[in-house]
């Protein structure tokens, strides 16, 4: 009980304890909504409207996973401008923001991690890591004085036109869906589909900074967790990323489910994808935890 206390309380202070702005008020609506259109998904199932969704969620959580973190954040990889700009557009699609937002988010994450300048660090609580942070425009860009560790996509036409219509096009994907399967459609392809990669995202800044091993000496409270990676495509290897965060594989490991590094290494073998960068041994050894140190020895 005690603990449920503390977590609304908390909740109660970062919702009415500030002042919000009509981006914090949009974002806040948005949330809701799509979460309300899932409560319709099982009087509106049906196999076409289910696969679709199921579609929908790897083509837009490759575009975070693959575009927005591993390709535009941490540039770990080259594609031709063509397939950059279409998996990003996929990134779009997602609701998580333009890729201008997200990177910069991301970068100063990446910059900050862990303290208490991180945009979504679980030293502020679990909500706050998981969805708590989203809400407060304010406090995410603010503080740093806004975008600036994003000039390499400002110079970019395209990601600047995102950024100025994103929420745009998932409106018109919204009229397609249900112009193409009526309701079933837009609750699957948009409510159901859209809130599961939200939340599988959500939880490689929230989980994935509390539970699990950490086999790198890493500043942070960075974690490996299984079961977050089958979810979010690879992700949920948060420990490796924040100990090598320029390569394009997460799961180091033959065994650690690495969906996005799968579809990048095929890429790489077509000769659509260059510069892949991925940790050496070395590199390796330096970084390794005394408890990797000891497993790899047994």
């Amino acid at each position: 009980m005690g603990l449920l206390s503390t977590v609304f309380v908390k909740s109660c202070v970062e919702f009415w304890g500030r002042q919000w702005n009509i981006q914090d008020i949009t974002i806040v609506v948005l949330f809701l909504a799509l979460h309300c259109l899932c409560l319709f998904a099982p009087f509106h199932f049906n196999w076409r409207a289910f696969w679709v969704a199921m579609a929908l969620s790897l083509l837009t959580g490759l575009g975070v996973t693959l575009s927005y973190h591993r390709n535009l954040a941490h540039r770990s990889f080259t594609l031709p401008k063509w397939l950059e700009y279409s998996f990003a557009y996929c990134g779009v699609l997602s609701l998580q923001g333009s890729p201008i937002e997200w990177v910069s988010t991301h970068r100063y994450h990446h910059q900050f991690t862990d303290t208490g300048k991180d945009p979504h660090s679980p030293i502020k609580g679990f909500w706050h890591s998981h969805t708590g942070w989203i809400f407060d425009s304010s406090y995410r860009f603010g503080q740093y004085g806004g975008l600036k560790n994003v000039e390499d996509l400002k110079k970019q036409l395209f990601y600047r036109f995102l950024r100025h219509t994103n929420l745009l096009h998932s409106v018109l994907l919204g009229r397609l869906l249900y112009a193409a399967g009526g309701f079933s459609f837009l609750v699957w392809g948009m409510g159901v589909r859209t809130v599961l990669v939200l939340h599988n995202t959500f939880l490689v800044n929230s989980v994935g900074h509390m539970w699990g091993k950490k086999p790198w000496n890493t500043s942070d409270m960075s974690r490996n967790n299984w079961w977050v990676a089958l979810l979010a495509l690879g992700e949920g290897w948060h420990n490796n990323h924040h100990a090598f965060e320029y390569s394009a594989r997460q799961g180091l490991e033959w065994w650690q489910f690495d969906f996005t590094w799968y579809i990048i290494k095929f890429l790489q073998a077509i000769g659509l994808a260059t510069d892949v960068k991925v940790p050496t041994e070395i590199q390796k050894q330096r970084k390794a935890s005394k408890s990797r140190i000891l497993a790899t020895q047994n």
